[in-house]
């Protein structure tokens, strides 16, 4: 992973100068995780085997798939959803890495190509005869 940071060659002063626009949002969406973790663990120090108590099926009547099924969504859904949690935040991070536009890079604007006008896509030059443009 720091590989691939040092090779998007990021302009770290650009992100810097809006760090301040959008710390009220990431800070909110911040405290919110961290509250659902804390509950999260919460709930599996106070109470770890309340998940475990749940009715289980006979073994003859359930299928390997199933069976996994509710293993992971019984005994070990917090550390399932913590691993979903951590999953999200690393496509987050990765889109976000990837997602800069060079300065330098020509790109087609469709909205100016199409609100143009006659007089902004053609010029008349006069030139006199015998000279050149200049």
């Amino acid at each position: 992973f720091l590989f691939v940071v040092m090779m998007l060659d990021v302009d770290f002063a650009v992100l810097r100068a809006g760090f301040l626009k959008y710390l009220p949002i990431g800070a909110t969406i911040g405290i919110l995780l961290l509250v659902e973790l804390i509950f999260i663990v919460g709930a599996w120090i106070t109470a770890p085997d309340i998940v475990a108590q749940a009715p289980t099926p006979p073994a003859s009547d359930v299928t390997n798939t199933e069976a996994l099924g509710l293993i992971l969504y019984t005994r070990y859904v917090y550390l399932f959803e913590a691993a979903g949690l951590i999953l999200l935040v690393a496509m987050i991070g990765a889109i976000v890495l990837t997602l800069q536009h060079k300065r330098d890079v020509r790109r087609q604007s469709v909205a100016a190509q199409v609100g143009r006008t006659r007089e902004m896509a053609v010029e008349v030059v006069e030139v006199e005869s015998g000279r050149g443009l200049s």
